[in-house]
């Protein structure tokens, strides 16, 4: 007995060879087609581009390395700056209020409910 998922009642049911072996969306009648582009720019297959490695852009690994591991006493995650200081405060911020807020709610749980 073959089977196949219903996607009306969500279950598997009864099915014949055919359509067990070819679910729904898989046709195999479909000409074989290629899609069409969706970028601008054509893209290169593997065999094409060869051994080399071409990049968009210049490599700025080596200078965000040296900028990051400059000892100059400020943290790792505030050396960008003021928007790093920006996210810092309020990442901190909220933790201390989500901290305030949970005591206030342990608070009000703990209190005796008046009849």
């Amino acid at each position: 007995m073959y089977y196949k998922f219903s996607g009306f009642t969500q279950k598997l049911t009864g099915a014949a060879p055919t359509v067990a072996y070819n679910p729904q969306g898989l046709k195999q009648s479909l000409p074989a087609e290629s899609p069409t582009m969706i970028f601008a720019t054509p893209t290169k297959m593997v065999s094409e581009a060869g051994s080399t490695v071409e990049y968009l852009g210049t490599n700025k690994v080596p200078d965000l390395q040296k900028f990051f591991q400059k000892s100059d006493g400020v943290p790792v995650h505030l050396k960008r700056g003021y928007p790093d200081r920006l996210l810092y405060r309020t990442t901190m911020a909220l933790t201390v209020g989500g901290v305030v807020y949970c005591l206030v709610a342990l608070y009000i749980a703990a209190q005796p409910t008046k009849k």
